[in-house]
């Protein structure tokens, strides 16, 4: 056999994991579809011979002699069939009985009931044909009694009762099927939709067909995070590059940081970056109110995974199913919650330890999840992500600043500096605010004005220019302030002051100071003592001045109690308690405390102690500055914000020589930030939990 030079060589394909073994692809899965649509055909077939009545064919000789010249016709209905004339015979009911007529007598319908006809059927040449032979058997009858001839141009098929019933049938369940289509999760499927897949997967699949834009250049100010997430992703785009080496593909990997920090961006970027299937869904599509359905729809994801593998799984906020089991513990919710967790653990450490597929999880939570989950083998890597340093708001300042028509004196650097515990989202807020408010001044571009408003907007709330206040209340915010500016201004680790405002903002703050603090990891006792006299200022003014106190030091006071149980409990700065910290970060004393009664008097007693000696140095700091304390307030009271110019022509130059990390890094004085060991870090629930620059200080 001669071979043939045209013919193109086959060419097969060899389909291979990241490890570079082999896959047997899977067959085409069967689809319900098709079973539905031979079940309809199957049912209309059925039901057409069953319930077809069409007469039993007979000669016309037959019907002739048998039927005619007895009078046994009752009617009969003719009609075209092709190029002949075909006739139904009815018969009387009477002459039913004849034994000739025994073969229909005992037929019935689908109905159940006896055959109404017609009875037999005859085919002649041409209706005149028929009509002829009927009339030269009858010529002899009166009319009354001859045999009546209906004759229609349509055929009977259409008009046949049966006929109809099948249509009918036919109508019915295609509206089944559009009944079950939109309970099976169709476009627009209401409240009752899902019903019938229930315990599928709720995830959305992001592939060639539908691309994600987000790459890595759409992330700033998470370099670590950046870098240990696209170490996952160059596995996935060159895996022989590592398993040359021995190396295995990571099981998963945990995002961690506070709401706001750019944990789901990253998980965007990622899919955007990696060219490989993504599977994104939030913790809380495996719950639902059936039992059982939260473990199916884990399987039914990782299947799906598994075809598309390799490819990468994200999880947003996996504390929804991921809480510790055995705490707290309720009949119902927490057992199916517990089963879909479970069912988590076995999927991502079952048997395939090579099936290419790589998890990617976001939550603010740590502290909550279970242990099995944290372990390697699932989530391999948890990477922190914390709010950004000077640098990265820098960077993701310049992100959002791009879009954005900005006037020639904004700076991404000032902005950054001004905006200290700002996370991406804050930031990006920032931006969007500053555009409107200079849209709504009509501006041709976004000024430094326009952001320092959208800052103090977003730190104070929206500021509330109708609200009507007392001038008494009014000097009494102002004294307030005043105090909190005297004592920040006159205190060596106090931050740096940068504005002083009595205009309302937000929903009850009257007032607010905004300060510039210093980007630390460590914090020493005596600064702490010093933050904590800084909040007590506006309660001591007030004290001193008209000899009453407000409930404006609300703030206030709760951040000084915070900072005080912080010193004496957690972080050992107490003489009598001693080098011991009680500290709980997962909440497993929540219902019984680690230490006696007697501590925990000892604790409180020391604390007040801690809150008096605050209180005396604040009285005495504000008593020996007086006469400031009653600058800043009038200055208040006359222009309603001062800033830090203003502070130095009333009290001349701060006494403490020092300069702010502000005035380093906007002189490009401070290197980049280097990783700081979490460890270290006080935590931040403890220290700060609402925005850095408030003061603590709301009238």
């Amino acid at each position: 056999m001669k071979e043939n030079k045209n013919e193109k060589p086959k060419v097969i394909r060899k389909i291979t994991n990241s490890n570079g073994k082999k896959i047997t692809p899977k067959p085409p899965r069967f689809n319900i579809v098709w079973l539905y649509a031979m079940l309809i055909v199957g049912l209309v077939v059925v039901s057409y011979f069953i319930n077809s009545n069409t007469g039993k064919q007979i000669s016309t000789q037959r019907f002739v002699s048998e039927m005619l010249k007895p009078h046994d016709v009752d009617k009969i209905v003719a009609y075209k069939d092709g190029e002949l004339v075909a006739a139904d015979v009815y018969i009387k009911k009477d002459s039913l009985r004849k034994p000739q007529y025994s073969d229909v007598r005992d037929q019935r319908s689908i109905s159940g009931s006896t055959n109404s006809g017609p009875q037999y059927s005859i085919t002649d040449a041409s209706y005149e044909s028929l009509k002829q032979t009927i009339n030269n058997e009858e010529k002899n009858l009166p009319d009354s009694q001859k045999t009546p001839i209906q004759y229609t141009q349509q055929s009977n098929f259409f008009s046949s009762l049966l006929v109809q019933s099948i249509l009918i049938m036919v109508a019915v369940v295609l509206l089944w099927m559009f009944i079950i289509r939109r309970m099976g999760g169709g476009a627009g499927g209401g409240p009752g939709s899902q019903i019938f897949s229930i315990g599928k997967s709720k995830a959305t699949l992001f592939d060639k067909e539908s691309q994600v834009t987000v790459t890595f250049n759409d992330v700033a100010g998470l370099e670590e995070a950046k870098y240990e997430v696209m170490e996952i992703v160059d596995f996935l785009k060159n895996p022989k590059k590592y398993t040359n080496l021995g190396g295995k593909i990571p099981k998963g990997a945990l995002l961690v940081g506070s709401p706001g920090t750019g944990k789901t961006l990253l998980a965007k970027a990622v899919a955007g970056e990696a060219h490989v299937p993504f599977f994104s869904l939030s913790g809380s599509d495996f719950v639902e109110m059936f039992v059982g359905v939260g473990a199916s729809r884990v399987r039914d994801l990782f299947r799906q995974a598994k075809d598309k593998a390799p490819c990468i799984i994200f999880i947003d906020e996996i504390d929804a199913i991921g809480r510790a089991r055995g705490k707290n513990n309720i009949v119902g919710g927490n057992d199916e919650r517990e089963n879909t967790l479970n069912q988590l653990l076995v999927e991502m450490d079952g048997f395939g330890t090579d099936s290419g597929i790589i998890i990617l999880a976001a939550t603010n939570r740590p502290d909550v999840l279970d242990s099995a989950l944290l372990r390697p083998g699932r989530f391999d890597r948890q990477i922190s992500i914390d709010k950004p340093d000077l640098n990265g708001r820098e960077q993701i300042f310049k992100v959002h600043l791009a879009p954005v028509k900005t006037a020639d004196d904004v700076d991404a650097k000032k902005l950054s500096a001004q905006t200290p515990g700002f996370a991406g989202a804050e930031i990006a807020n920032v931006c969007n605010e500053a555009a409107l408010i200079a849209a709504r001044r009509d501006k041709p571009a976004v000024d430094m004005a326009d952001f320092q408003d959208a800052i103090d907007r977003v730190i104070g709330g929206l500021e509330k220019k109708n609200t009507l206040i007392s001038p008494e209340e009014k000097r009494v915010v102002a004294y307030h302030e005043a105090g909190h500016a005297i004592a920040g201004w006159f205190l060596e680790h106090a931050d740096p002051l940068v504005k002083v405002s009595i205009v309302p903002r937000g929903v009850a703050a009257l007032g607010y100071a905004q300060y510039l603090p210093n980007e630390r990891f460590l914090v020493a006792k005596e600064e702490l003592f010093d933050d904590m006299v800084l909040s007590m200022g506006g309660r001591v003014a007030e004290d001193i001045v008209f000899g009453k106190i407000t409930t404006g030091a609300l703030s206030d006071l709760e951040r000084i109690t915070r900072l005080a149980y912080g010193m004496v409990r957690i972080y050992g700065m107490n003489d009598k308690v001693g080098n011991l910290s009680f500290y709980d970060p997962h909440g497993e004393n929540q219902f019984s405390k680690p230490y006696s009664d007697h501590t925990a008097e000892l604790i409180d007693s020391e604390v007040r102690t801690l809150v008096d000696q605050v209180y005396k140095k604040t009285h005495d700091l504000i008593t020996e500055h007086r006469d400031g304390l009653e600058k800043v307030a009038q200055k208040l009271l006359e222009k309603e914000v001062i800033f830090q110019s203003d502070l130095e022509e009333m009290l001349g130059k701060r006494p403490f020589e020092g300069r702010t990390a502000y005035d380093k890094f906007v002189n490009g004085e401070l290197p980049p930030a280097e990783p700081t060991a979490d460890n270290n870090a006080i935590p931040e629930s403890v220290l700060n939990p609402t925005n850095d620059n408030m003061a603590g200080d709301i009238a």
